[in-house]
C-alpha cells in the first residue's frame, strides 16, 4: 500500500500551516512507499539549497523506515550505521525526515523538509506525518 497524492496534498498543507506557526520557510518532500517524488512543496522564499536535502531526507526516512535524526545518531563515528550517508546516491542523516503510516501501522511513505534549524524542520515533518 501506498501513500496517495490526495494524502500527500493534506501532509503538504499541514506541514506549511505548522511552518508558518514557527515563522519559518521550508521545502516540503512527501516519497510514496517505493521512495519515488511524489508530490513537493518550495515556500515563497525557502531556500534554494534546501530544495534537495528535503527529498533526500524524504527517500532517506523511507529507505530505512525511521526518523533521519534517528539515522543521523547511528551513524556518528563508532556507530553502527558510520557512513551511511554515502550510500543510496546520498543520503541525509539529520532531523527533518519522517516515515509516514497508515492506521494500521504500515509504513506508506515518507515526508522530507528542509529550510530552518533542524528542530523545526522535524517539528513540521512530524506534524505532517501525523496527518494521516
Amino acid at each position: 500500500m501506498s501513500i496517495t497524492l490526495a494524502q500527500a496534498e493534506n501532509i503538504i498543507a499541514v506541514a506549511k500551516e505548522k511552518s508558518i506557526a514557527l515563522d519559518t520557510k521550508m521545502n516540503i518532500a512527501i516519497v510514496d512507499a517505493g521512495a519515488n517524488l511524489l508530490a513537493f512543496a518550495r515556500m515563497d522564499g525557502a531556500w534554494l539549497g534546501s530544495l534537495d536535502i528535503s527529498i533526500k531526507k524524504a527517500k532517506t526516512a523511507r529507505f530505512f523506515d525511521m526518523n533521519t535524526g534517528v539515522i543521523g545518531e547511528l551513524s556518528q563515528p563508532g556507530g553502527s550505521l558510520y557512513n551511511i550517508e554515502h550510500s543510496n546516491g546520498g543520503l541525509i542523516t539529520f532531523p527533518g525526515g519522517v516515515p509516514i503510516k497508515n492506521n494500521a501501522g504500515e509504513v506508506i511513505g515518507a515526508i522530507g523538509v528542509s529550510g530552518s534549524t533542524v528542530e523545526n524542520d522535524h517539528a513540521v515533518a512530524e506534524a505532517g506525518a501525523n496527518a494521516i
